[in-house]
């Protein structure tokens, strides 16, 4: 699915390079649950970004299913994210002025889904996640646990391959920590979704199949 080869992010700070990734070269299959450690600082989170294609590298070859992503421009990137990778954010990145409902109705309409199946596609990923009830709240009227599930939720609602998660659980009490973190391990499991998440828990690592170590921007 994804194959780095000597991956590297620096910014340019007069003559001198600061590096915050340095030679990554990494593979990751896809069915595959993968997480991301290593101490802050360690370029954890820009990884994960060059992953979800909102970053780039400075230099290296990042291939997605045999796609030279390195040589697209910001379009063709966009359109791949569109079509393969959901992404959740420890911040949860809700539309604070949209309703459950349309929270999860936009992705659908940036891919151009007609509107029956985005109302089935909505109508199918509330009843899995128990939101039924709340599909006309706000953002503001749920609980930390609710908004990530609805983040989480939105996704999905996209059918990705790859799912992407920075830090999901790192606002939440250790109880809906691990409702979520069930979650993924669930999706992975029947789903065959890809999961790469950045984690500081070795609790929240358990649930994947392998960890990528980083420290100081390289691979240990």
């Amino acid at each position: 699915m994804i194959k780095l080869e000597n991956i590297e992010r620096y910014y340019q700070n007069g003559a001198q390079k600061a590096y915050v990734l340095r030679h990554i070269t990494a593979r990751i299959e896809e069915g595959e649950f993968v997480s991301i450690m290593g101490p802050s600082g360690s370029g954890k989170s820009t990884l994960l970004h060059i992953l979800g294609m909102l970053d780039q590298p400075t230099a290296g070859e990042y291939w997605f299913f045999d796609e030279p992503v390195h040589q697209f421009n910001e379009r063709r990137r966009t359109e791949l994210y569109q079509q393969y990778i959901g992404f959740v954010f420890q911040a949860y990145h809700l539309i604070d002025d949209l309703t459950v409902y349309e929270n999860l109705d936009t992705p659908l309409l940036y891919k151009k889904v007609p509107s029956s199946e985005r109302k089935s596609r909505i109508a199918d990923i509330l009843d899995r996640f128990n939101m039924v009830a709340k599909k006309d709240l706000f953002p503001n009227q749920l609980s930390g646990g609710q908004q990530q599930l609805v983040g989480i939720a939105r996704a999905l609602i996209g059918r990705p391959r790859l799912i992407l998660a920075d830090e999901p659980t790192g606002n939440l009490q250790s109880q809906q920590a691990k409702e979520i973190m069930e979650i993924f391990q669930q999706l992975n499991r029947d789903d065959g979704v890809a999961i790469v998440q950045v984690t500081h828990s070795e609790e929240n690592a358990g649930y994947g199949s392998r960890i990528l170590n980083l420290k100081d921007g390289k691979v240990v």
